[in-house]
């Protein structure tokens, strides 16, 4: 999978830059990593599927760029994710660009939702958000400035119905982008979260893309096209580039106009 068209932007300003994505292994953060890797920035990321992570480390090099590190690593473990970025920043350099990407939308009722099982979805899907964030941050500040850049879902927008942990903590993170963006703000450290609507990841095709899901999308999104990984990378690329300096606390919504 090679990365890269002369149609699509290069920023000068990644170059070099420590960039550290969460879920990185397959999926949106697999693109993530290749994009990020192939503007040069020295990348980690932390998954805890290790088969699928060493792959993609060593797919990434034959491509020519620099390996991204890779760092085993459960989210709902903030001790470990703590430990897990303190590392990245040791061996890449401090922290300057935080993609919040990891996630779980694994589909459930009301109706069957425990506690143990929300609280399990909470850990998952939106406190390593905050807490990689905290973590980040003072290596940001004493760069001078940084990106975060979390990860939300355009289902707290379209309220989809079976999954009410996972849209309930999408719709957090915004609330939570907005917060930090005021609070890191005079820090030079923007704030910002990307919406992604119903990306063709293997996951989803696998799972849950049936001719009903595909009626769906053709009713529901202005544009036709499928919604790729490789799309949610590129505005992500931009988010993180000097090109965004300006904003922060913002919705980028990338899905395909679904909503």
């Amino acid at each position: 999978m090679t990365i890269g068209s002369d149609n699509f932007a290069t920023y000068p300003s990644l170059k070099g830059k420590s960039v550290f994505i969460t879920g990185g292994g397959s999926g949106i953060g697999e693109s993530l990593v290749r994009h990020f890797s192939a503007q040069g920035s020295r990348v980690a990321f932390v998954d805890i599927a290790e088969e699928a992570s060493r792959q993609l480390v060593s797919s990434v090099a034959t491509e020519g760029c620099e390996p991204p590190l890779y760092l085993s690593c459960d989210l709902r473990d903030i001790e470990a994710l703590r430990a897990a970025i303190a590392s990245a920043a040791d061996q890449n350099g401090p922290i300057q660009i935080l993609c919040n990407n990891a996630g779980s939308d694994d589909r459930h009722q009301t109706e069957d939702v425990t506690v143990a099982y929300w609280d399990d979805r909470m850990a998952v899907n939106l406190r390593p958000q905050f807490f990689a964030a905290q973590a980040a941050r003072p290596y940001m500040k004493a760069q001078g400035g940084g990106s975060i850049i979390n990860f939300g879902s355009i289902t707290w927008m379209v309220g989809d119905p079976d999954c009410p942990a996972y849209v309930t903590a999408k719709a957090a993170i915004y609330g939570m982008t907005r917060a930090l963006a005021r609070e890191f703000g005079p820090e030079h450290i923007r704030v910002n979260c990307m919406v992604p609507g119903w990306v063709m990841t293997e996951r989803q095709m696998r799972l849950w893309l049936t001719p009903a899901g595909e009626r769906q999308i053709e009713e529901r999104q202005c544009l036709p096209s499928r919604l790729q990984p490789s799309d949610i990378a590129r505005m992500a690329l931009f988010l993180a580039a000097d090109d965004s300096a300006m904003c922060t606390s913002q919705q980028f919504i990338v899905d395909g106009g679904w909503v």
